[in-house]
């Protein structure tokens, strides 16, 4: 397929997160079409939108823009227009219900969501745990943790289980290996939910394939060979039913889809146990 390119600029007074998210959201909706990403971030004065509003000048495109200051905004509007380059604040439709229903902001404040508050630090918190837990580690305090993930290898532990400490849920995750027993304080515990992840035997076997041609690895394995996989897959998914854990295909789940699965099931685990406890 023949891909189209455009160029996309994506202009914050922060970290540009939030543009990024959003642009990509967009941006995928479109087969055939990639775009040039221009990320500014931290632009907070005339200077730095200048050279902005230079490299829109020489690579024109969609621009998309979150700055809490009125006056910049204006100016990149207008030289946009200049140039023909269609300019959207994405944060003003928001801000603007909010200020119907609330008011105007008393303070406005650029990057006043990445402040060093309590959530802030809960994070940093969760993704220190998430690490030091990682792949069965330090399996001795998993009653500290929020979720604990169990699946066999390739069944993305980790990665969500990094993307679920960004959100400031502490995750330890376990690996089921053939033949080897799983921690036997699991089954015994009483705070965190536990979930496991499986997906089907064609999609792990793929996964595998490509983790060890990338390590340039021998393919001849019961590692890779789909009648074992398919195996453990299935003595995985007894362990979950015996023991009454939630479950998660990820075959078809992106990172973001399984966490967000993740998060529906963990706000009813902490609504649960808060109403027993």
């Amino acid at each position: 397929m023949t891909r189209n390119y455009f160029h996309l600029h994506l202009v914050s007074d922060s970290t540009g997160e939030t543009l990024i998210t959003v642009s990509r959201a967009a941006a995928a909706q479109y087969q055939g079409v990639a775009s040039i990403e221009h990320i500014y971030p931290l632009i907070r004065n005339h200077d730095q939108l200048d050279r902005v509003i230079a490299g829109i000048r020489s690579s024109p495109g969609i621009v998309l823009y979150t700055l809490v200051d009125s006056e910049l905004g204006e100016k990149l509007e207008h030289a946009c227009a200049e140039v023909g380059a269609p300019a959207i604040s994405v944060l003003a439709p928001v801000l603007g219900i909010f200020q119907s229903y609330l008011g105007p902001a008393s303070t406005p404040r650029p990057g006043a969501q990445h402040v060093l508050n309590s959530d802030y630090f809960k994070r940093i918190d969760a993704l220190n745990f998430t690490m030091m837990h990682d792949d069965g580690q330090s399996s001795g305090d998993l009653e500290s943790a929020d979720v604990v993930l169990l699946g066999v290898s390739r069944t993305s532990k980790t990665p969500t289980s990094i993307y679920l400490a960004n959100k400031g849920i502490k995750t330890a995750n376990v690996p089921i290996v053939p033949g080897v027993p799983i921690p036997g304080d699991i089954e015994r515990l009483k705070n965190p939910l536990v979930i496991g992840l499986f997906a089907t035997p064609d999609r792990i076997v793929q996964i595998r394939q490509n983790r060890l041609l990338a390590l340039n690895a021998t393919q001849e394995s019961s590692y890779v060979d789909r009648s074992a996989v398919a195996d453990e897959i299935n003595q995985s998914r007894r362990l979950f039913a015996q023991r009454g854990w939630a479950t998660i295909d990820v075959s078809r789940r992106s990172i973001e889809e399984t966490a967000a699965a993740i998060m529906d099931l963990y706000r009813d685990h902490r609504l649960q146990f808060i109403t027993q406890g």
